[in-house]
């Protein structure tokens, strides 16, 4: 199956409109996170209880957010198991102390559906240390698989160059859909932290792919320029780099429609990312190896000429 048959895109010498393109959407991000002062992080990271409730009528998501903003508890994230009254609500640190929550949730609960509706199956706490060494290893995490990238791929293809440049575009997507959950003002949570691990996974996997097809059109195509060499790579690596990344849209798409509410966020940061990450893959991967390696040749033509 071939979505594109021979096609010819001048992808290098697009490569700026590619930049700039990248630029505005991180900058908006950016501009997002600036406002509302960072990410909105979750209880995982900032501290507060969390409650697992079954209930033994049918409960909507609605009404338990509703009483609980009645009594003060105004940034409850409640998810609801599928074809169950079974809900998590997690509640970031409030004016009263952590203990004393899930006794104020239960009373709340004991008003509003009377006693014997409900059993609290659970409840956890996590303290603001935990959610402090929680940021910093998950900071951890997604720095020290960058170094990892960036090693692996220098030492596969024998160049600095490309292991940079797949680093960047790794960051261009992580930074683009943390910018997207900002300006949707979702919460990043250790399940948001894991889609992002995955979506760097994803995307150098795609991005080696290309990087692979230009390492064997250097020894074919000698007589061409590196330009021509990284266009025609690119334009022969299109048609399975938009198949892969359709099916793996497609399965994060029905995730996100159908999933429930559990892994919504979850899809939604693997959806965001799937999309980025194909984009950065071929518009901004390649071209700054392109960039890279031409600015090098110029400096070392210049050297030779001075000396």
């Amino acid at each position: 199956m071939q979505l594109f048959h021979k096609s010819n895109i001048n992808f290098i010498g697009h490569r700026w409109i590619f930049f700039t393109i990248s630029a505005i959407v991180i900058l908006a991000g950016v501009a997002s996170l600036i406002t509302k002062g960072g990410p909105r992080l979750g209880v995982d990271f900032t501290g507060g209880s969390l409650l697992q409730v079954k209930f033994n009528q049918t409960v909507t998501t609605g009404e338990i957010r509703k009483t609980l903003d009645e009594k003060g508890f105004n940034n409850a994230e409640i998810q609801s198991f599928l074809d169950s009254n079974v809900f998590i609500i997690r509640i970031k640190k409030a004016a009263i102390p952590m203990t004393e929550v899930a006794n104020k949730v239960e009373e709340t609960f004991k008003a509003k559906w009377g006693e014997g509706s409900f059993t609290i199956e659970r409840t956890e706490m996590v303290g603001p240390r935990v959610g402090e060494t929680l940021s910093e290893q998950a900071l951890w995490a997604v720095i020290l698989s960058w170094i990892g990238i960036i090693i692996y791929v220098a030492f596969r293809f024998k160049s600095p160059a490309h292991g940079v440049a797949g680093v960047i575009a790794l960051a261009h997507d992580v930074i683009i859909t943390i910018g997207f959950f900002s300006l949707l003002n979702k919460e990043i949570t250790l399940t948001i932290i894991a889609a992002l691990l995955t979506l760097i996974g994803y995307s150098i996997n795609d991005t080696i792919v290309v990087y692979d097809r230009i390492r064997e059109n250097m020894r074919l195509l000698r007589s061409k320029t590196l330009k021509e060499i990284i266009n025609t790579s690119l334009n022969d690596t299109l048609g399975r780099t938009v198949i892969t990344s359709l099916t793996v849209i497609m399965v994060l798409l029905a995730l996100y429609i159908w999933g429930g509410e559990v892994i919504h966020d979850f899809s939604l940061a693997l959806l965001i990312g799937a999309v980025v990450g194909t984009y950065s893959s071929v518009g901004i991967a390649s071209p700054l190896v392109y960039e890279w390696e031409t600015r090098k040749a110029k400096k070392l033509a210049a050297m030779r000429k001075n000396a």
